[in-house]
């Protein structure tokens, strides 16, 4: 037993005044292994706890993502406290890949810090509906480098972190999830147009998804071309483009029936031709050409 401690214990790496023995590497990887372990472990705990809790799940994972960090370094902290590497041993290597990153690496660093920023100051949360051009989706999660949305199709999108700072982003839910829309329906011309607006607001009234406050509005908007143009302004509490959507056609199925029932038409583009001078109907070139209608001939066939 003595001969293998003597010989754990032996000087294995010599760097400056400082010694590595066999029993330190040894002891390196078990140490690295349960730090790693207790990690995960505490990672775990305090997820679980907070969503106990009912903690925003954006605070949530700022808090999570602090720990991981500060966990890690004072992992590897203690790994060179086992192994009697002072710090100082780093700094000129540590100042070299400074450089390197800060050259290197400068989109990464960007998006890190712009992952940062928006975890704390929270301008894109999880579970917000945001639009980004042409592109609306969920936000799931803000991780360190980039976000994941989930668009309205079901396509997965990492958007990187700078790219949501940088750039105009329309948060449907930042405040609120209430959200206005608008139907627009032309009718004909003739019809009774306050009838037509009681109508349409009625219609809108007895959509469950649509908020007594505000209220609905009916707009007489427009004479024209082909039709007196309405538009009807409603607000519910919406959680993505398809909630819009499909109460957009709850309301015109609705509108539709109404108007059947009152005998309103919905107006379509028509079109008035006017001739100027005299329209005359000549007899076509082929029945000029056809003989005439003989009964004997008839007869004797």
């Amino acid at each position: 037993m003595e001969n293998i401690l003597v010989f754990i214990n032996q000087p294995l790496i010599t760097l400056g005044d400082q010694t590595i023995t066999i029993a330190q590497l040894l002891l390196v990887p078990v140490v690295l292994l349960v730090g790693w372990l207790v990690i995960r472990w505490g990672g775990k705990l305090i997820n679980s706890r907070l969503s106990k809790n009912e903690v925003n799940p954006d605070a949530i994972q700022l808090i999570s993502r602090a720990f991981h960090i500060t966990a890690i370094g004072v992992l590897a902290l203690t790994t060179l406290e086992l192994l009697n590497v002072p710090l100082t041993a780093f700094a000129f290597v540590t100042g070299a890949i400074a450089i390197g990153v800060g050259f290197g690496a400068q989109n990464i660093i960007n998006n890190f810090i712009s992952g940062w920023i928006l975890m704390w100051e929270r301008p894109i949360r999880i579970g917000d509906f945001l639009e980004i051009g042409d592109t609306r989706g969920t936000v799931e999660t803000i991780n360190t480098r980039s976000t994941r949305i989930r668009r309205i199709d079901g396509v997965h999108l990492l958007v990187p972190n700078s790219h949501l700072l940088e750039n105009i982003v329309v948060n449907w839910t930042l405040v609120d999830r209430l959200a206005r829309s608008v139907v627009r329906v032309g009718v004909a011309y003739g019809s009774p147009v306050k009838r037509v607006a009681e109508l349409i607001e009625q219609a809108a009234r007895e959509e469950t998804a649509v908020l007594d406050e505000p209220s609905p509005l009916v707009i007489f908007e427009d004479f024209g071309d082909s039709a007196l143009v309405f538009d009807v302004y409603y607000w519910i509490e919406a959680n993505r483009d398809r909630d819009l959507r499909v109460i957009r056609s709850n309301l015109r199925f609705r509108i539709d029936e109404l108007f059947r029932e009152n005998d309103i038409v919905i107006a379509f583009p028509q079109r008035d031709v006017h001739m100027d001078g005299t329209l005359r109907l000549e007899q076509p070139l082929d029945d000029a050409l056809e003989p005439a209608f003989d009964p004997k001939q008839s007869d004797h066939r």
